[in-house]
């Protein structure tokens, strides 16, 4: 109830209780496009599901709780035992356990597993980023498994199930089962062959005792880890239970959990090994070859948040304005703030095509699609992942003073938002490795020169980009110092040609005219005012 000094009015209701998957018309028909026909009922029921339980009120306030409740380490208990465990409070339960059952681990072993996980992701990801972690590292470590048909025999069902077992037990015990990673330590950061952790091997065959630390361990709470050591033979991956199947905890000394920036629901932790068991996954000295499928999908993964983030933001943004009056009418209908949300919803929809591309190419599997993963998820992961912080800022400013403030939700999407260009590799990372797919790997370029010239002769613009690329692929002096360049034109090339082909032709056009053409400024809102922007936004409106 307002004062008696004045009535409340003009006030934006929130955006609640709606379905978000279906709300989403790119994400619906990027998900249409690229399905199993004969999968396509099953699963636009599963995620509508999902998308309605994550625009509900309910499930939106849990976000919020996990986000202002952050976890806490126990690393004692009250005997002075060590534990080392993490608490977390009951609405990060509440949606980890939504997110399995959901499937989001389960995409190696559900037909179309990888293109629903990811629509699935996008949508989940646009409730409370943080519990996205485990998710992915536990579906990113099958493929890694997998290089030991045993340990992928024992793991695999229960990283793959739909239930969530919260309690720390031996896995053989539990109906299902989260995996974390371990990957940097304090003297190499990503460079990874600088790692000093130890591993002696044991009488067992296979078996090895860790000593050393992890800079960051993502998701310390989980049932499993794979890390990183230095075996006799060289860099080599290793399988860390958090408990040893006689019951005994192993040694998992959890020192701190990092005060991050956002993603503050989700524990990162610094930890050491101290005469730890571990079982060597794959071959002595080939552990960043074991693990690199598991970065892969992680890296996806990134994009595939990023995309969410910028969804969830835009969709904020719109539906602000379209219920906000000003100046005398509503604000969607001011030319210059149309120019602004159109431009923003050009970026959201072009990073959600693309990362439906790429999962889509996960569940075909075959070689020319693995060849296109192999320089596009870097490239992907690189640019989409830089996008997002300019796109979270910029919808929060289109709520003024009120998107600055904690209650609407917008400073958490701006505080999350740069989270996933610096995982699982930063920028420069992402830029050299697009280098190395190109160097060592004709058959990438050739598989990435395909896939966008099935849009060849569609839009000039675009024609002048694939162009103008090729003149850069053909001048590689002195490639290192622009390889943030190259991957940058990649990811927009592949953009513009994945919406040409699939997406409205105003989206299409507004696209290949700001982002290929030239004809756009540098800050979001400098689209060409002859464009159809009215459609673009409409197009972006969360309606269901």
């Amino acid at each position: 109830m307002a004062g008696s000094t004045h009535s409340v009015s003009n006030q934006v209701p929130p955006l609640v209780g709606y379905d978000v998957f279906t709300a989403d018309r790119a994400l619906t028909a990027g998900v249409e496009r690229h399905l199993d026909p004969d999968l396509l009922d099953e699963v636009l029921g599963e995620l509508s599901a999902l998308g309605r339980a994550s625009g509900s009120a309910q499930v939106q306030e849990w976000g919020a709780q996990a986000n202002e409740n952050p976890p806490r380490l126990r690393t004692h208990d009250r005997y002075g035992e060590r534990i080392d465990e993490v608490e977390f409070h009951p609405s990060w339960h509440r949606l980890l356990g939504k997110g399995v059952s959901a499937g989001l681990t389960a995409a190696w072993v559900r037909p179309g597993g990888h293109l629903r996980r990811a629509a699935a992701f996008l949508v989940w990801t646009q409730v409370e980023a943080g519990n996205g972690c485990p998710l992915s590292m536990t579906h990113a470590a099958v493929p890694a498994l997998r290089t030991d048909p045993e340990l992928a025999a024992e793991w695999e069902p229960r990283l793959t199930s739909m239930v969530y077992d919260r309690e720390l037990r031996p896995a053989h015990l539990k109906a299902g089962a989260l995996f974390g990673m371990g990957m940097t330590e304090k003297q190499g950061g990503s460079d990874v062959r600088a790692n000093t952790t130890s591993a002696r091997p044991l009488s067992e065959d296979g078996t090895y005792e860790l000593t050393g630390h992890k800079w960051f361990c993502s998701a310390p709470m989980s049932d499993g880890f794979l890390v990183l050591a230095q075996a006799p033979g060289g860099l080599t991956c290793f399988l860390v239970p958090r408990v040893l199947r006689d019951g005994t905890r192993n040694v998992f000394l959890v020192q701190r959990l990092k005060d991050k920036l956002g993603n503050r629901s989700n524990a990162s932790a610094e930890v050491e090994f101290d005469g730890t068991w571990a079982r060597r996954v794959g071959e002595e000295g080939r552990g960043v070859r074991t693990i690199i499928e598991m970065v892969a999908a992680t890296r996806l993964d990134c994009v595939l948040g990023s995309a969410g983030l910028m969804r969830q933001a835009v969709a904020q943004a719109v539906h602000h304005c379209t219920h906000r009056e000003a100046f005398g009418g509503k604000l969607v209908d001011k030319p210059l703030m149309r120019n602004v949300l159109a431009d923003l919803a050009l970026e959201s929809e072009a990073a959600t095509t693309l990362a439906l591309r790429l999962a889509a190419a996960y569940d075909d599997g075959g070689e020319q699609e693995r060849a296109l993963l192999r320089i596009a998820v870097p490239a992907a992961k690189y640019w989409v992942t830089k996008r997002c912080p300019p796109v979270t800022v910029e919808a929060a400013e289109c709520l003024g003073g009120n998107g600055y403030v904690e209650e609407s939700g917008m400073p958490r999407l701006v505080r999350e938002s740069p989270l996933n260009s610096v995982w699982e590799g930063a920028g420069n990372v992402q830029a050299l490795d697009v280098l190395r797919a190109l160097q060592r790997e004709p058959g990438a370029l050739d598989a990435y020169l395909r896939e966008v010239g099935q849009a060849r002769g569609a839009d000039h613009r675009l024609d002048g980009a694939i162009k103008n690329l090729l003149t850069e692929l053909a001048d590689l002096e002195g490639v290192e110092g622009r390889a943030r360049r190259l991957a940058e034109r990649l990811a927009l090339v592949l953009q513009g040609s994945l919406l040409v082909r699939f997406a409205p032709p105003q989206v299409a056009d507004a696209f290949c005219a700001a982002r290929l053409g030239g004809d756009g400024g540098a800050a979001f809102g400098t689209l060409p005012h002859t464009l159809d922007l009215a459609a673009v936004v409409e197009r972006a409106r969360p309606v269901s």
